[in-house]
């Protein structure tokens, strides 16, 4: 299957201070060839409440610009993606490695954890709650994503925290919002996929709803959280004051609906589903040829015209034809059209068109994604040495700055890897880490 898309297309670093403590000074060390002083928001002290994918994606984006992130999760258990294995990266075949009483490194942790510190912490403790606020005190970013009210249990919320550092940007990421007759419900993202009209118009035309293959919501929350933490830094830095910035899934979906939902706010246009269809756009979808499938998208009339030329389908009869001309009349005889494309394509096997779409790649799948030109060439996998689990290659951060993409400078915590260090930071010796060990604290 093959995906061809027809567009027209214009045309020595510093060495980090590294972080050590006493007990894994080796493995707790950033990289030392990647720099980090020099990024965005080096300096910047990140106090990580959240979990699975959400707010972890926030965050991790974060500690990409070079902030400090100290992700808090529950001792022995952790992060709850630590459990959601296979797959998992393995354990060196040689050597020894830390905390060999732990499961493998999972690869949905791996993936939307990189560059933090990690802290265990159990805040239904005095000792922990002590920690946290110490922790929270002199922060400039705090992210959680427990069900509203929750944190306020554990002297967390936001007014409570307000009260102590004023200057604290508290983003709060929630299924539903803090109002609301829903607020108070935990937010999935299937669930919201569902609920807030993603899946309605996902799958095939007639056919049943499925689901995005990735937690499209949860991502596109992440990323909403992310750029309203930047705007309350800049905010900041003219008021000297802090923020209290609030996503959710189910809003973050609903704004993501596009021109969707402006069809119907417009126009009061239901939508449906279009499989790999448009439905404001001919041609725009999946089509048949001599031996399988390729996909077409011509955007516009030029594209449409280059669609019909003689080095591709060779058919530019269609483009002086009435029915076709603009894009509204191919819209309105869609079904005509589809059914001339198919005929002219049902000529030759896909290899073919792919050659006369001048080297537009096929449908790829996740091997082929990665192994594509533009994907080698764009350095799009980072490969860093894990202490648990070797050599891991991970998704490189998509945005570049100044001509260079921000290098990964730490590899994904193990569970507690860095819960000595950051308790020594924040004035702990090592007696009193080792007896909060002892009491469970951390």
């Amino acid at each position: 299957m093959s995906f061809i898309r027809l567009s027209i297309r214009r045309a020595q670093p510093q060495l980090v201070a590294p972080l050590q403590c006493t007990a894994l000074r080796h493995y707790s060390t950033p990289l030392t060839s990647v720099n980090v002083d020099d990024r965005p928001l080096a300096g910047i002290k990140v106090v990580d409440l959240t979990r699975v994918l959400a707010g972890p994606l926030a965050t991790m984006m974060l500690s990409d610009l070079g902030a400090d992130v100290i992700k808090i999760e529950t001792p022995k258990t952790g992060d709850d993606t630590r459990s959601w294995l296979p797959p998992s990266a393995s354990f060196p075949s040689e050597g020894t490695y830390p905390r060999p009483d732990l499961p493998p490194e999972s690869a949905y942790f791996l993936q939307a954890n990189r560059n933090k510190r990690s802290l265990t912490l159990n805040l239904k403790s005095d000792k922990g709650r002590e920690v946290i606020q110490r922790l929270v005190s002199d922060a400039d970013i705090l992210v959680e994503n427990y069900v509203p009210g929750k944190l306020d249990k554990f002297g967390l919320g936001y007014e409570q925290v307000k009260a102590v550092n004023p200057k604290l940007i508290y983003c709060s990421i929630t299924g539903y919002g803090s109002t609301g007759p829903y607020a108070k419900f935990p937010g999935y993202d299937v669930v919201i996929e569902a609920e807030a009209g993603l899946m309605h118009i996902t799958g095939e035309k007639g056919g049943k709803p499925v689901k995005v293959g990735v937690a499209v919501t949860d991502i596109l929350t992440g990323h909403y959280a992310q750029s309203g933490i930047l705007a309350a830094l800049l905010k900041r830095g003219k008021t000297g004051v802090g923020s209290r910035v609030e996503v959710s899934l189910f809003e973050s979906q609903i704004a993501s609906l596009a021109n969707i939902g402006s069809n119907y706010l417009i126009s009061s246009q239901e939508a449906t589903r279009w499989g790999t269809s448009h439905p404001s756009i001919v041609p725009y979808q999946v089509f048949p040829t001599k031996d399988s499938f390729i996909m077409l998208s011509a955007g516009n009339d030029i594209q449409f015209s280059i669609l019909c030329s003689p080095t591709v389908l060779d058919r530019m009869e269609w483009v002086n034809d009435q029915r076709f001309s603009k894009n509204s009349k191919r819209v309105e005889n869609r079904g005509e059209l589809v059914r001339l494309i198919e005929e002219a394509l049902s000529e030759r096997g896909t290899e073919e068109w792919c050659e006369r779409f001048k080297g537009k790649g096929p449908i790829n799948n996740i091997a082929q994604t990665f192994a594509h030109p533009q994907s080698i060439a764009r350095q799009v996998v980072e490969e860093v040495e894990h202490p648990r689990a070797g050599k891991i290659r991970l998704a490189a951060a998509a945005t570049s700055y100044d001509g260079e993409k921000p290098k990964l400078y730490r590899p994904p915590p193990y569970l507690g890897e860095h819960t000595d260090e950051v308790l020594q930071e924040l004035g702990y010796d090592l007696k009193e880490v080792g007896k909060m060990k002892q009491e469970g604290v951390v």
